[in-house]
């Protein structure tokens, strides 16, 4: 990590009203890595699941030191530069950002929700029915709203002739981006 102020070019600056001093992470491999995808696929849909928000939810006042987190032991903190190499750091997708460096690189939205609403899109709870009690309960924490449900999020891009995907039939918030 290396914290330095400076401008970015990436995009004309966002309004947020009220915020200043405001710290926020550049996530230039993640934006590479979705440019490449849209290079690489001639037709096809990509599913990409990671926990973040919109881009107005991710630059919400409450997150105006950013969103980095850091996990060791079942510690968190958010410190990057304390017991270097003993941590994973993590931060939140700003899937705005994403779903535009999609668009630049030929990709189209397909959807956008969390990820229970996805995988309730998909059948998961019928697949459930035939699962173990174990099996059920520690599956059902991809949906809980208070464990991954809700934090987790699905943006699907397609190529070529347009998808109807299933885990977007409802609750899509592509809106929201």
């Amino acid at each position: 990590f290396a914290w330095q102020d400076r401008a970015t070019d990436l995009r004309p600056a966002l309004a947020v009203g009220g915020v200043h001093d405001y710290l926020t992470e550049l996530h230039l491999q993640g934006e590479s890595f979705v440019r490449t995808l849209g290079e690489k696929l001639t037709a096809g849909a990509v599913f990409l699941l990671d926990y973040g928000f919109p881009e107005a939810e991710y630059y919400h006042p409450q997150r105006h030191m950013g969103t980095v987190m850091c996990h060791q032991a079942h510690q968190v903190d958010d410190d990057p530069l304390s017991r270097v190499g003993q941590k994973d750091i993590t931060a939140h997708v700003n899937f705005t950002g994403v779903a535009l460096a999609g668009n630049a690189a030929g990709l189209d939205v397909l959807g956008y929700c969390n990820q229970a609403r996805f995988l309730m899109n998909c059948g998961f709870l019928e697949h459930l029915q035939a699962a173990t009690q174990p099996v059920r309960v520690m599956a059902q924490k991809l949906i809980m709203e208070h464990e991954m449900g809700e934090l987790f999020k699905v943006i699907g891009f397609y190529k070529g002739e347009p998808w109807q995907a299933i885990g977007f039939a409802q609750g899509d918030k592509t809106h929201t981006l």
